[in-house]
């Protein structure tokens, strides 16, 4: 018998499946990862999550492993290539974003330690656990992800409106919004 999943897990999907299963809301610390994810949620605006989640193996080869050091320094002549990249998300405002948010992401690194730090310390470290009966029930932003957006945003960071980045909460695992019938809310609930 199947296992009751939050009702946006493709099931048709196993690439789908096994982010919702392994990876969607499970608490992440890792720099390299909140990078990575907050240039993908933002690569997502318009389109959906499956698309972009399709795409991620391409995105890592074609943003250097999401090395912000690297991505910071991208000329024109990258950003050519990126836009003639088929595997990716061809938009020249998101592959303009992804540069000035490794150029932002190094100065908060050089200021507060990081995505980490800086993200975590809007939940005094841990999971904010919410208990959705539904999909209806999951708000596209909050009063939270407003504030965070707003500080990204002050501090230079592109494609971090709050429903990005409410969504950006949820993948990274700041809030548990499983549904409470999932069987990853209980797991993700521990912890």
């Amino acid at each position: 018998m199947n296992p009751v999943r939050c009702g946006w897990a493709n099931p048709a999907n196993p690439r789908y499946l096994a982010y919702h299963d392994e990876e969607w809301g499970v608490p992440c610390r890792d720099e390299t990862r909140l990078f990575e994810m907050l240039n993908l949620e933002g690569a997502q605006a318009g389109l959906s999550w499956e698309t972009v989640l399709n795409k991620r193996d391409n995105y890592r080869t074609a943003f250097d492993n999401w090395d912000a050091e690297k991505i910071a320094r991208y000329d024109e002549a990258k950003v050519a290539q990126l836009l003639a990249n088929p595997g990716i998300i061809r938009n020249r405002l998101k592959v303009a974003a992804a540069i000035a948010n490794a150029q932002a992401y190094l100065k908060l690194r050089d200021d507060t330690g990081g995505l980490a730090p800086f993200l975590w310390a809007y939940v005094d470290g841990k999971p904010l656990q919410n208990a959705r009966a539904g999909l209806q029930e999951v708000p596209a932003k909050t009063p939270l992800s407003d504030r965070i957006s707003k500080d990204l945003s002050k501090r230079g960071f592109k494609f971090v409106g709050s429903t990005i980045i409410y969504a950006y909460m949820q993948a990274t695992g700041m809030v548990n919004d499983h549904c409470v019938d999932c069987f990853r809310h209980r797991m993700l609930a521990g912890r």
